[in-house]
């Protein structure tokens, strides 16, 4: 894997790049394939952000970190890549694809996530109603979103809070 290093309000040193090149290089031992990562750091104010970002395989790894120091940040994005990377394996093992790695995680690494799974289905009935209705039933309801029977459509839309405060509705295309 090559790794570029780009710096943005920083002169990247030559300590900073090796050790930056070092330690995103480790992940290749994690998973095969992976893409050139391109690494960005940036200084703005007392924060030093470093973002990386990876393709594999179609996908795209992408990790991170802001904190006081550009090596500590480097450490920090290494952890959440690998945490990616594990994820992205276990994925592709549970659907039975072979996945080639050069070394076994470490110990800390063996506690496995568990996969979620479907824990509850709730059924209820649909009545037709304006969005409107829609919007105050998903408010007193305290839910975030709301599955309803659109009156002027007569399809089901889903009307939901979005993280500006405001809301949204979904209508199916066909």
């Amino acid at each position: 894997m090559k790794v570029q290093v780009r710096g943005r309000n920083i002169e990247v040193t030559d300590a900073l790049k090796d050790y930056v090149v070092k330690r995103v290089g480790k992940l290749d031992r994690f998973i095969d394939n992976l893409g050139d990562a391109q690494v960005t750091m940036t200084v703005e104010k007392d924060s030093h952000r470093i973002e990386v970002t990876i393709p594999v395989n179609g996908m795209i790894l992408r990790g991170e970190e802001s904190t006081g120091d550009m090596y500590t940040s480097t450490d920090l994005v290494v952890e959440k890549l690998e945490k990616q990377i594990q994820k992205y394996k276990g994925k592709l093992q549970k659907r039975g694809i072979r996945v080639m790695s050069v070394q076994k995680p470490s110990a800390a690494d063996d506690t496995e996530e568990e996969a979620p799974k479907l824990v509850r289905t709730k059924r209820f009935a649909i009545k037709p109603m304006p969005v409107e209705e829609a919007v105050l039933q998903m408010n007193l309801l305290g839910h975030n979103f709301f599955v309803f029977s659109n009156a002027e459509t007569e399809q089901v839309n889903v009307v939901y809070k979005r993280k500006d405060g405001n809301f949204g509705i979904i209508e199916p295309e066909f």
